[in-house]
């Protein structure tokens, strides 16, 4: 283990947002000969080793995120809902699972798939005995938290990367109390408090992914060669982190949308504003105030546009919905493919099918949401999959931008 793996898990104080990656402020047009690809700015952001840190993030990501779905399903009496939510969770841990075998071996995997699976049964008790007044029962599962799950994991990934025990009994203990914020917010209907506990727990999670994926990567050298921990890899597992967030919080919206959640609605549709401006904010860092301006104007309109399509499904105003669906396909995804072009040079068609991709992603998600009697299991499915697209736009947007702008890396 590096001194440098220690340090960042002591301090905890990675950024996840792309506004504060360390890359300094730029005054001036970022314009001129782009440079031809070279194996030093490949090296910098795609390897073996940035690959797991990458997908570490989204992993613990998603799980923060289908923890959230499931228990404000729970807590709001949508049975089936919190069960589709919940199935993804545990998928969700398997998943996790299968790459600590991938790191180490199936005896890791075995054990790892034992404490975390024992861990979502802790919160699925905290939450029914939130949803039920059962006060014994949410103080148990609070107890096998802090008590047994903490020490547990903390134990188990000390063991498997070196990292310091009273670090990481910190950072999963902060977890525990994070996602039980989200759980208490989402019973009291407390709708400000929900969301800020949401995006708390979501940015916590890289706070764990990062050190864990360091310290894997030192330990296990010849499974993960490369450097993870560049700037052009900082960059890169934050505008990941970015889309995958925008388009769960986006799904969060509809869904509040078309369940007539209107105070849920207001807060989901602020964070999802939030979201947007955080990669405005880091467009224009990395180029100029024009570029996050015309960003800004391009996804704001198509947030807008999602929002009238879900108007429309919600209401039966199939003239709503398919105005909506026009402005989507022939104003947002050629208008985001030329801005992205003269930022990144990577080819318009390229940019317009994975754009295009995105956009009926979400609106399937928006229509299995929004059908007379939603088959929540195809909702959350659809929820995934749009979200784990999201990586197919970050992935070769970032590298195309270090590319670009390699001064910034």
């Amino acid at each position: 283990m590096t001194t440098r793996s220690t340090r960042r898990l002591a301090t905890s104080l990675l950024t996840v947002s792309l506004i504060a990656l360390g890359v300094p402020a730029c005054g001036d047009d970022a314009e001129g000969d782009v440079p031809e690809k070279d194996a030093g700015v490949s090296a910098a952001i795609d390897s073996k080793a940035a690959n797991l840190r990458v997908d570490l993030n989204l992993l613990l990501g998603e799980h923060l995120i289908f923890a959230a779905k499931a228990t404000g399903a729970a807590v709001g009496g949508r049975t089936s809902e919190y069960e589709a939510y919940g199935a993804l969770l545990n998928k969700n841990g398997t998943d996790l699972g299968a790459a600590v075998k991938a790191a180490f071996n199936a005896d890791a995997e075995t054990e790892f798939n034992r404490i975390w699976s024992a861990h979502n049964g802790f919160f699925v008790d905290y939450t029914t005995g939130v949803a039920t007044d059962d006060e014994e029962k949410s103080a148990k599962a609070v107890k096998d938290l802090t008590e047994t799950y903490v020490p547990d994991f903390a134990e188990f990934l000390n063991g498997a990367t070196g990292l310091p025990m009273a670090a990481l009994e910190k950072l999963i203990t902060d977890h525990v109390l994070q996602t039980k914020a989200i759980v208490d917010a989402q019973a009291e209907e407390d709708w400000d408090a929900t969301y800020k506990a949401i995006k708390t727990g979501f940015d916590h999670m890289a706070m764990m992914a990062d050190p864990l994926a360091e310290a894997i990567a030192d330990k296990q050298a010849s499974k993960f060669p490369g450097d993870g921990e560049t700037k052009a890899v900082d960059f890169r597992v934050a505008l990941n982190r970015l889309l995958q967030e925008h388009l769960y919080v986006a799904t969060f919206a509809t869904g509040a949308a078309l369940g007539g959640r209107t105070g849920e609605l207001a807060e989901a549709g602020d964070a999802l504003t939030a979201n947007g401006l955080a990669i405005g904010s880091a467009l224009g860092d990395l180029y100029n105030d024009d570029a996050e301006t015309e960003f800004n104007r391009i996804w704001s309109a198509h947030n807008g546009f999602f929002v009238d399509y879900t108007t429309g499904v919600a209401t039966d105003d199939s003239e709503k919905s398919e105005k909506a669906v026009t402005d989507l396909t022939e104003t947002y995804v050629p208008d985001f493919a030329e801005f992205l072009n003269g930022a990144t040079d990577v080819a318009e068609k390229t940019l317009s099918d994975l754009i295009g991709e995105h956009v009926l992603q979400t609106k399937a998600v928006v229509d299995a949401q929004g059908a007379e009697a939603p088959k929540w299991t195809d909702v959350a499915a659809a929820d995934r999959e749009a979200a784990q697209h999201m990586k197919m736009l970050g992935d070769p947007l970032s590298a195309a931008i270090v590319k670009k702008v390699p001064a910034k890396f």
